[in-house]
C-alpha cells in the first residue's frame, strides 16, 4: 500500500520526454522553497486524510494516518489498516496487526530503493520530472499554488502528480498522484507540527512495545 502513498509518502509519469520537456522556472521557484524549508527542519510530524478511487467509482471512503519524518527517516502509521512502517535509514520494519495475529517484516532500506519515501515528495522534482505551475486558487481560506510534475520518460508506475502549496507560507497542503492504471492517490495534511524533536529510536520498530510478534527477517 505504500507504494500507493506516501508519505509516503510519491510520484508520476507516463509522458514522453523530448521535444515537449518543460521546466516551468515559476513553478521551480515555489518548489525550491518548499523543498529548502523542509530540508531546515529538524522533524515534522503530521496528520493526514487520503483517498484512493479509479474513474467512474463513487466517492471514495476517506482514511487518516499520521507521518513522522527526519531526514530520510519515517514513521507511518495507517491505523484502519492496522499497518505500521517504521525506517531508520537502514532498515524498514513493516508491522501489521490484523486483530487476530501481530506480524513485522524486516527489510534493508537498501533492498527498498525503488519505495517511495515520504520526504520524496519534497524532492522528486529535481531528477527526471518536468513541472509546471497551474494557476492559484483558495482552498479553506488559503492562497494555494498548484504545481503539476510530470516524467520525462514513460513506463513509471505514477502518471501525475498535483501538489499544492500554501503561497505564502511555502508548506506542502496535500497532493494528488494519478498511476498508470488511472487511479487517482488524493493526500491532505491535516495538521503539522514542524517544530517537534524527534528521538532516533522513535524510527525503530520495538517488539517489547507490541506484545507476541511474528518477525519475518528478509535481510
Amino acid at each position: 500500500m505504500f507504494k500507493k502513498i506516501a508519505f509516503i509518502v510519491l510520484f508520476t509519469a507516463g509522458i514522453a520526454g523530448g521535444v515537449f520537456a518543460q521546466k516551468d522556472p515559476k513553478a521551480k521557484e515555489v518548489l525550491d522553497a518548499v523543498s529548502q524549508k523542509y530540508q531546515s527542519l529538524a522533524g515534522m510530524k503530521a496528520t493526514f486524510e487520503y483517498a484512493y478511487s479509479m474513474a467512474g467509482e463513487s466517492t471514495p471512503q476517506v482514511q487518516v494516518g499520521e507521518i513522522a519524518i527526519k531526514g530520510e527517516k519515517y514513521h507511518l502509521v495507517l491505523p484502519e489498516q492496522g499497518q505500521e512502517i517504521f525506517n531508520n535509514g537502514k532498515t524498514v520494519w513493516t508491522f501489521i496487526n490484523s486483530g487476530t495475529y501481530k506480524e513485522v517484516t524486516i527489510n534493508n532500506a537498501s533492498d527498498m530503493e525503488d519505495e517511495l519515501k515520504p520526504s520524496s515528495v519534497y524532492t522528486i522534482y529535481k531528477k527526471g520530472y518536468n513541472y509546471k505551475l497551474l494557476g492559484e486558487k483558495s482552498i479553506n481560506g488559503i492562497l494555494t499554488q498548484e504545481i503539476e510534475l510530470t516524467a520525462e520518460r514513460t513506463g513509471e508506475p505514477f502518471k501525475k502528480v498535483i501538489l499544492k502549496v500554501d503561497k505564502n507560507r511555502k508548506d506542502l497542503l496535500g497532493w494528488e498522484i494519478t498511476d498508470d492504471q488511472g487511479g487517482v492517490l488524493k493526500y491532505t495534511f491535516k495538521f503539522v507540527d514542524t517544530g517537534i524533536k524527534l528521538a532516533d529510536d522513535y524510527f525503530v520498530f520495538n517488539p517489547q512495545k507490541y506484545g507476541k510478534v511474528e518477525i519475518i527477517d528478509l535481510r
